[in-house]
């Protein structure tokens, strides 16, 4: 992470959500020498770039690669070496409904990288030190931010664990929100933050339906690879908008497994579908983009209901020094790993200036 002069002040600060815009902002305010404890509610950091596993590997089911644009952001990868690796899905195709190719291979304008052996490997390493610290309280879900009982001019937060457990953390100066934009709306309008809440009302985030395959028997010496010798694609049929095959990412395991995407539209269209509905008709528009008819043996559909960016707030965060309350997160400018980054950063640097 880019480092910061020492604050004159150091203030206590929450940061709530330990994706890659948290941890970029934790990581960065702690090398300041402020007081940083990171809030996430699930059982492990990284956010999206969370990778699902099975007996036959795992699944990047969200994230399924990233770029490096920012010089910021190079150098803070230079921190996490060893746990990424170029990956050759800049070859990817642009196809037709059918599967046809629509396109040829689009030009490598650019790298590309997936964490080793799993795309959540970069945040986990940025968050060691936090979690070496005790710094990261996991399986905490933030509830509502309020004034502190005790100091009407800082905050507390009201938690639930696991159990239906309930603690209130108190005495923060500052409280940062790293959490999708549906979830950060909810939680300021929860917490009576209506101004901040509304400052987000543009920001429009499509959700997506994720399904993971694999073929197992595809790994036989007689067979080959399942269907087409491309790596990943992106698509025009009208339910799935991406597809890889994980198999062919770096220190992966060998097994035949495929990521496929759902376009935003369907997914929207058919977000409160139940999971077997889903994965019948993703699993047939894979067949029909891919030509693989085998049957697989592990199918599972996953739902992110916030994924794509269609509309971002424009801007790399938001920040109310008089309050003491910031929000950051990919949709403030998009919804690549690096946007993520980006905010995080750009927050921090925004609370350690005051």
């Amino acid at each position: 992470m880019p480092v910061l002069p020492r604050a004159s002040s150091p203030s206590k600060i929450a940061v709530i959500g330990a994706g890659i815009a948290g941890l970029a902002s934790a990581r960065t305010l702690v090398q300041a020498g402020h007081e940083v404890t990171v809030f996430e509610r699930g059982a492990q950091v990284g956010g999206r770039t969370g990778s699902c596993e099975t007996p036959f590997g795992t699944f990047d089911h969200g994230a399924q690669y990233f770029t490096v644009r920012d010089a910021r952001f190079r150098q803070a990868l230079a921190t996490a070496q060893g746990t990424f690796r170029p990956w050759s899905a800049n070859a990817v195709r642009v196809l037709d409904p059918h599967g046809r190719v629509a396109e040829a291979s689009l030009p490598a304008r650019e790298p590309h990288f997936v964490g080793v052996p799993a795309m959540d490997a970069v945040a986990r390493e940025w968050a060691q030190p936090l979690l070496h610290a005790g710094s990261v309280e996991l399986l905490t879900h933030v509830m509502r931010i309020e004034p502190d009982a005790l100091d009407r001019k800082r905050w507390q937060l009201q938690t639930s664990g696991p159990g239906d457990s309930v603690h209130v953390f108190s005495g923060f100066d500052t409280v940062l929100l790293a959490l999708p934009c549906a979830t950060a709306k909810a939680l300021l309008r929860a917490s009576s933050q209506a101004a901040l809440s509304r400052a987000l009302d543009d920001v429009e985030v499509a959700p997506c339906w994720t399904l993971m395959l694999a073929f197992p028997n595809a790994v036989q010496p007689t067979l080959g690879t399942l269907g087409p010798q491309w790596n990943a694609a992106l698509s025009t049929h009208h339910r799935i908008t991406w597809l890889a095959r994980e198999s062919s990412k770096p220190r992966r395991s060998p097994v035949e497994r495929w990521t496929v995407q759902a376009s935003p539209a369907w997914s929207q269209e058919h977000l409160e579908d139940d999971e077997p509905t889903v994965l019948a008709k993703l699993h047939k528009a894979f067949c029909e983009v891919t030509g693989i008819r085998a049957e697989p043996a592990y199918a599972e559909v996953f739902r992110w209901r916030s994924a794509k960016t269609m509309t971002p707030l424009g801007k790399p965060m938001l920040w109310d020094a008089q309050t003491g309350l910031g929000v950051c997160g990919d949709w403030c400018l998009g919804h690549r790993m690096e946007d993520a980054f980006v905010s995080g950063l750009e927050l921090a640097l925004a609370v350690n200036a005051g």
